[in-house]
Formats: structure tokens, C-alpha cells, sequence
């Protein structure tokens, strides 16, 4: 058994930041009730991961893992995952890319940048293109869809890791949706959703640095600090952009064709559970 660090969701996984369970957190609508620990975990890209870290991950019995960045990222990264070599551990590498290559040109790249450097309400609007661009008809990867469909099975689905660059934006994204659909409070997905200022802490001037080289904040420092933080506002807004433009996170879900209303059911009673201490 593998243990979260003290009171926190974290789990130390030597080479690899940001590693933690989504589960544990209460659904106010059912008095008693919790998201499954134990199912769905979230990280920074696993590449650097130590044979230490190995034994850790596959202790937690996770069978899948969700890589949602685009080929091209990896062909530039040109990383060995030795986490995913044919015989190396018993788990599946699924590439989900959230972005289509026409979605990762240059000129997309920078807009991108623009919109999310602004504020938190930028990065509302960013997060909603994500989202929009995730769910792309013409996006065969369908990203989110198959995650989201995973935990839809009649049996207990499989615990899963998901995961992009530094595991933060496109991955906070769908762990976003999957704890607002089990009820947890907007307020309260916020919350997961900072925690990767801590798991990334030590990998912030890094990813500051990175973004100085690039024209869009070579003249504005206090905008790349902005980009690598996860503050609560900017999910508080994606969340509430999401129930301006659909009414609500399930009917977001439903209308992008992510699940169905039953698959939604379904996720929901795989995911919650009775609270325990």
C-alpha cells in the first residue's frame, strides 16, 4: 500500500513532480459520501521517473496512464519513457493529445499565450478553448471523452494516471470535470486544482525562465511568473465560463459528447463512495 504524503493528496514518486489522488474530497449533495481514492491520480510527465519511483506507481495498481500532450511535443521533448517500455511494468501508455497539429502551429501557440497571460478571467477563456479544442469533432485522440468513458464501465474500472507536460492545464482540465461531476464544490476543485503551485515548486523558475525566451513574455516578466501558477480564480472562472455557456458542468459534458447523461450516472457510481476515516 502506497500512502499520500501527511494531509496532503501528494504521493512522493521519485522522479516524478505533481503526483497525487484526486479522490477523498466530500460531495456536499450526498451527505456521507466521497470521491474514490485510489482511481484517479494526476502528475507532471513521467520521463525522469527512478526505478524507486516505478515500484511506487505500479504498487498503486495503476493500469493505464493518459499522456495528453500532441506528438509534436514529444518528437521535440524526444524523451525515453522507460515507464511504458514493452515488458518494463504492466502499464498501458495511451497518447490522448488534447491539441490537433493545426491547434499547436506557431501562430495558435501565441495566442494562446496571450489569452492566458492576461488573468484569471484569460485564463477562463484559455481553458475554455482547451476544453473546446479537446473535444473537437475532427480531434480523433477524443481525449477527454475516452478518460471520462474509462470510468464509465459496469465493473470497477482500473485506477488511471493522466498527465501532460507539468500536469497542471490540460490536466487540470478533466480532473476538473470528473470531480464536478461526482458534486464537488466549485470551491473545492479550486483547491485541487492549486495544489500544483506546490507539486511544481521546485520547477517554476525553470518554466519561468523557458518563457522569458519566448517573444510573447521576453518584455514581461510578472506575466510569466502569472503563467506558471495555478491560483484558485483561474479555475473558480473556467468552472463558472463553463455554467455560463452550457448551465452546467454535466450538460457541458453532455453537449461537447463527452458522456452521455447515463454514462454520467455510471461515472457516478463508480466514483463516489461512502466516507471513510
Amino acid at each position: 500500500m502506497v500512502e499520500s504524503d501527511t494531509d496532503t493528496p501528494f504521493i512522493s514518486i521519485p522522479g516524478v513532480l505533481n503526483f497525487r489522488d484526486i479522490g477523498g474530497y466530500p460531495i456536499p449533495s450526498r451527505p456521507g459520501k466521497q470521491v474514490r481514492r485510489g482511481l484517479v491520480y494526476r502528475s507532471a510527465e513521467p520521463s525522469e521517473v527512478t526505478d524507486a519511483g516505478l515500484d511506487k506507481i505500479q504498487r498503486l495498481g495503476i493500469a493505464i496512464s493518459y499522456d495528453l500532450r500532441s506528438e509534436r511535443e514529444l518528437a521535440r521533448a524526444n524523451q525515453d519513457f522507460k515507464l511504458f517500455r514493452d515488458g518494463y511494468t504492466g502499464i498501458k501508455k495511451i497518447l490522448a493529445p488534447v491539441f490537433r497539429d493545426e491547434d499547436y502551429s506557431p501562430e495558435a501557440i501565441a495566442l494562446r499565450f496571450k489569452t492566458y497571460r492576461a488573468s484569471p478571467e484569460g485564463f477562463a477563456e484559455g481553458y475554455f478553448a482547451v476544453l473546446t479544442a479537446g473535444a473537437h469533432p475532427e480531434n480523433g485522440a477524443r481525449p477527454y471523452a475516452t478518460i471520462l468513458e474509462h470510468l464509465t464501465t459496469d465493473t470497477a474500472p482500473q485506477p488511471i494516471l493522466i498527465h501532460c507536460q507539468v500536469g497542471k492545464d490540460r490536466t487540470g482540465i478533466i480532473c476538473a470535470l470528473i470531480l464536478s461531476l461526482c458534486g464537488v464544490e466549485d470551491d473545492v476543485v479550486a483547491d485541487e486544482y492549486s495544489l500544483s503551485d506546490i507539486g511544481l515548486a521546485s520547477l517554476h523558475e525553470q518554466l519561468v525562465a523557458n518563457l522569458l525566451l519566448k517573444a510573447e513574455f521576453r518584455e514581461d516578466p510578472e506575466s510569466a511568473r502569472l503563467m506558471v501558477l495555478t491560483r484558485r480564480d483561474n479555475m473558480l472562472l473556467f468552472l463558472k465560463k463553463i455554467k455560463k455557456e452550457h448551465g452546467s458542468v454535466k450538460q457541458c459534458v453532455i453537449n461537447l459528447n463527452l458522456l452521455t447523461e447515463e454514462g454520467i450516472e455510471q461515472l457516478r457510481t463508480n466514483m463516489i463512495v461512502d466516507i471513510t476515516n
